[in-house]
């Protein structure tokens, strides 16, 4: 996020290695300990489930987001099942979803998650911003994604963004996952229903969802158009409407797949 904290601030940084995904460090059953009412988050706090195969990795995230007086983590998941079945028990308003994990991995638990439903939001957790999974994920339904040494401020601020329903996307991420969404040779097309769906929007409705795809935020879309915020906001809420979509993420992946947008 050294672009800011915002929804379009960059929650990648520089590209680094720091950590590592796989399953080793896979814990036992003190993953998915109950963690209600821990730490010093008051009535109204974010609600939090940490989705990793790494003990370390969840203590760690644990801790962190503890400290924050607006954010409560409510429970731990070992792998992507256990996630589904603690979201479904815990209703957490956010998912930290690790993308590697045994039994189930978080691509296929966050489309679950999302298929239920519910009102939980996921964010993606990866070692890598380039991650080849990463593209994969946003399809099946996260908000965003963080890289795994994120700070603890970037951290906290990435399940703000996502907890208040905008995107975790920055316009330099944003550019190499359409970039590498571009070389796909299998590269996903929209349905017949999403083209008459797409077909529906005005010039500006499209003119605005571009600049979503791009990364940006709505006071950037308004800037650049020299219109009232609120204005953007009608506009994104009546995209999200014609199009079916869940929210702002989505809407930069069907972009993506009706190639509005396209590698600079």
């Amino acid at each position: 996020m050294t672009e800011g904290t915002k929804a379009t601030g960059d929650s990648k940084g520089t590209d680094s290695t720091t950590g590592t995904d796989g399953t080793s460090g896979t814990s036992g059953t003190s993953g998915t300990n109950d963690l209600s009412g821990a730490g010093g988050a008051g009535r109204g706090a974010i609600r939090v489930l940490i989705a990793d195969d790494q003990v370390m990795v969840r203590e760690g995230f644990s801790v962190l987001l503890g400290a924050m007086p607006d954010i409560e983590v409510v429970g731990e998941a070992v792998n992507g099942r256990d996630a589904v079945e603690r979201v479904r028990e815990l209703a957490p308003d956010v998912v930290l979803m690790d993308i590697r994990m045994p039994e189930m991995n978080g691509i296929e638990a966050t489309r679950e998650i999302v298929a239920a439903d519910g009102a939980a939001k996921v964010l993606v957790l990866t070692t890598f911003d380039l991650d080849e999974y990463v593209y994969q994920a946003l399809r099946a339904g996260a908000s965003g994604f963080l890289l795994k040494d994120a700070s603890a401020r970037q951290l906290a601020d990435g399940v703000r963004v996502v907890a208040a329903g905008e995107a975790l996307l920055a316009p330099s991420v944003t550019k190499r996952l359409i970039t590498e969404f571009s070389k796909l040779a299998d590269a996903p097309r929209l349905s017949a229903t999403a083209q008459a769906a797409y077909g529906d929007l005005t010039e500006r409705e499209t003119e605005v969802l571009v600049l979503i795809a791009q990364g940006l935020s709505n006071a950037e879309i308004a800037e650049r158009l020299v219109v009232a915020e609120s204005t953007i906001k009608t506009h994104v809420s009546r995209i999200l409407v014609k199009l079916g979509l869940r929210d702002r993420t989505q809407a930069a992946v069907f972009a993506y797949e009706a190639r509005l947008v396209t590698p600079r």
